[in-house]
């Protein structure tokens, strides 16, 4: 029984790892199906997502940032509708404290900020004063600039070193060590074997001392193994979801909520099968 700490309440999943379902409050997100708002939350929910994302700023590369007013615009109706039928945790991905503030008072969780405390310094403030759960991500660069420089001397030691000092720069903020959450960032300025090398090796991040969440899904490093499009990578996510579970992932945050349960109900079967 894997179990995550919230503010006031933790939940748990009798599955290998949590599901994340993704839903995109935006016009541009890499991945058509996934655009919308309530619907696509309240299929998700129907799904047996565990958790849901809620991201009103596309960071697929090549994306530019969004007002702080605009992000909000877009994520707080739909929040609000979630919160009118279901009481699922809710993640916000986002950058900025303006925005998570809106969304927390309307009923939202969990911080997953892309830049892990950086860009703005009164969002860890916030995250320590709320008692919220953050998200802290490796990346380098912005989504605009940062698939143009993907070289690392060693790149599990870099991201791992990265995620090491964020998360002493938000316990110094005030935020508890059970309230970090990890997310080594594959596909955020880094190339396709250097993200399957994060795969691999996720466990290892923080000696495996908090909880990891992995975005894999339908990224370009899954297309450019498989040779497949954008919609076509629904067996190669399933593939490297499994993989970056049985080597200690949490989390993983999907776009195809149903398939995603249906295969670590498979791995959570067979890891109960006595061995003879």
């Amino acid at each position: 029984m894997k179990t995550l700490l919230l503010l006031n309440r933790t939940i748990s999943t009798a599955l290998p790892s949590f599901v994340m379902g993704i839903v995109n409050a935006t016009p541009d997100s890499f991945f058509e199906k996934s655009r919308g708002g309530v619907e696509t939350a309240l299929r998700l929910i129907d799904e047996g997502a565990d958790i849901l994302d809620i991201g009103g700023e596309s960071t697929r590369p090549g994306s530019e940032y969004i007002s702080a007013d605009e992000e909000i615009r877009r994520v707080i109706p739909v929040i609000s509708e979630i919160r009118k039928v279901s009481n699922i945790p809710i993640s916000v991905d986002t950058r900025k404290s303006e925005v998570m503030k809106a969304c927390f008072e309307e009923g939202a969780d969990i911080l997953n900020d892309i830049s892990a405390l950086e860009d703005d310094e009164k969002l860890a403030s916030f995250a320590a004063q709320k008692e919220i759960p953050v998200i802290l991500m490796h990346k380098r660069g912005n989504p605009s600039t940062m698939q143009k420089n993907t070289v690392y001397q060693n790149i599990f030691d870099e991201v791992n070193g990265y995620l090491i000092n964020r998360i002493e720069f938000a316990k110094a903020r005030g935020i508890s060590e059970q309230k970090i959450w990890l997310d080594p960032g594959i596909g955020f300025g880094k190339n396709t074997a250097d993200n399957f090398e994060l795969i691999r090796r996720c466990g290892e991040i923080a000696e495996g001392k908090f909880p990891l969440l992995m975005a894999l899904s339908r990224k370009t490093c899954i297309g450019e193994v498989t040779g497949r499009a954008v919609e076509e990578r629904l067996s190669g996510t399933l593939a490297a979801n499994l993989i970056s579970v049985q080597n200690g992932a949490s989390i993983v945050r999907v776009h195809d909520v149903k398939e995603c349960a249906d295969s670590l109900k498979i791995l959570s079967y067979v890891d109960k099968i006595p061995k003879i």
